[in-house]
């Protein structure tokens, strides 16, 4: 697997890992700041329509002006998104929230991918989607039931707090991939492991 491929994919993991803490707990939470059924409804259809209609764009753009910033950008919105969930006290301020994080998606989405299948080991490419796929799906599983441990024991202020941490941890992480490495050191390094 290629240094870009890991950087990546641990970049990735630290998102799935803050991400997968709150997810089932989203209707939990939107119910304690007043929210209805409905209301949980247009704030994840918010979320969706932002993110599918801005990645088409952000795709095309991306092919023009280049990826790993637009991937980091995305990653830093939504580190900063999820700092804002502590804010939030009407479903209203969720519907914003989810709107940037929709954003954010859109310009780490399709960057992403872009830049892992730029990078594939071609001779390799079911394997290397495959550690892609398990990886998110494992440790979105795990995060899953920290994520209640979290709120059971704690508050979703703490869940909160942990997850921007996570995500910011998981942005500077993934900025690596701006800084690539020269081929010659590469190949120095596999020398020395």
């Amino acid at each position: 697997m290629k240094k870009e491929e890991k950087i990546l994919l641990i970049g990735a993991s630290f998102w799935y890992l803050g991400e997968g803490l709150f997810g089932p707990l989203f209707a939990v939470f939107a119910g304690r700041i007043g929210g209805n059924i409905l209301d949980i409804s247009w704030a994840w259809a918010i979320f969706l329509l932002v993110t599918g209609i801005l990645e088409i764009f952000v795709g095309r753009i991306s092919d023009k002006i280049g990826h790993a910033k637009l991937m980091v950008i995305g990653y830093a919105l939504n580190a900063l998104f999820t700092f804002c969930y502590l804010f939030i006290h009407t479903p209203m301020e969720l519907f914003f929230v989810e709107g940037g994080l929709g954003i954010a998606l859109a310009l780490a989405n399709p960057t992403w991918d872009a830049l892992y299948a730029k990078f594939e080991d071609r001779r390799h490419a079911g394997f290397i989607w495959g550690i892609e796929q398990g990886t998110q799906e494992i440790i979105t599983g795990t995060s899953v039931l920290i994520g209640g441990v979290i709120v059971n024991f704690f508050s979703f202020t703490v869940l909160f707090v942990i997850m921007g941490i996570v995500q910011t941890i998981g942005t500077i992480y993934q900025a690596r991939i701006l800084y690539p490495q020269p081929a010659s050191q590469e190949i120095s390094a596999h020398h020395k492991t």
